[in-house]
């Protein structure tokens, strides 16, 4: 059955250990993107995908039972590598000159979305099914906990559950701005900017209600 009705997390059936499966893995995964990328979701299918990738269609359907649970392993994927970048604020948002650090890192996000259109596809096919949806949703928070550890140092008396929840909301609007940001016809850097302002306003209110 292609589409999962029930709303659950879609993983892979297995996730490779041994270096020639990693390779075949990695292969599919490459290919699912640059697919993606040029048809759509609609369009893209595993068959197409296993030949792209050069990998026998029955060896696909070891470690992916669908197309959905591809586009939720490249959305994982994507979250895990903003993750990696997120190491240049050594694990905290700085208490004195955070504004500086923010605007940085936005803009280095945004020179991703704006360089790999593949990143607004897999957004945009996350949205197609419950359980995509709900897949989506859980990655989110996975990120939003790393977030939320970050943002300590800014909001040091600001309770754990509200702190956890302000880096959800922040995840939740980052990530749809920069999709917004890349639409036809929009200006990235205009999009970009109202970003930026969300974020600040937000921060340093953030930051006064827990120092005050």
């Amino acid at each position: 059955m292609e589409l999962q009705d029930d709303p659950q997390e879609l993983m892979p059936r297995k996730r490779p250990t041994q270096e020639r499966s990693k390779r075949k893995f990695d292969a599919l995964l490459a290919a699912s993107r640059d697919l993606l990328t040029e048809v759509g979701f609609e369009s893209f299918t595993c068959e197409e995908v296993a030949a792209r990738a050069e990998v026998p269609i029955g060896t696909l359907y070891q470690f992916f039972a669908n197309k959905y649970v591809i586009v939720c392993e490249l959305n994982r994927q994507d979250l895990v590598a903003v993750s990696r970048e997120l190491a240049d604020f050594h694990g905290e948002v700085p208490s004195l000159d955070w504004l500086r650090h923010m605007n940085a890192f936005v803009d280095h996000l945004a020179k991703l979305w704006t360089s790999d259109p593949s990143r607004r596809e897999v957004w945009l096919a996350m949205q197609s099914t419950p359980s995509t949806r709900a897949t989506g949703a859980l990655h989110e928070k996975e990120f939003a906990e790393v977030v939320a550890q970050m943002l300590r140092p800014l909001t040091p008396r600001t309770p754990h559950a509200r702190r956890t929840m302000m880096a959800e909301v922040l995840v939740h609007v980052v990530y749809s701005m920069l999709n917004f940001s890349v639409q036809d016809e929009q200006s990235s850097a205009d999009a970009v900017a109202e970003l930026k302002r969300l974020m600040v306003a937000y921060l340093l209110v953030a930051e006064k209600e827990s120092r005050s």
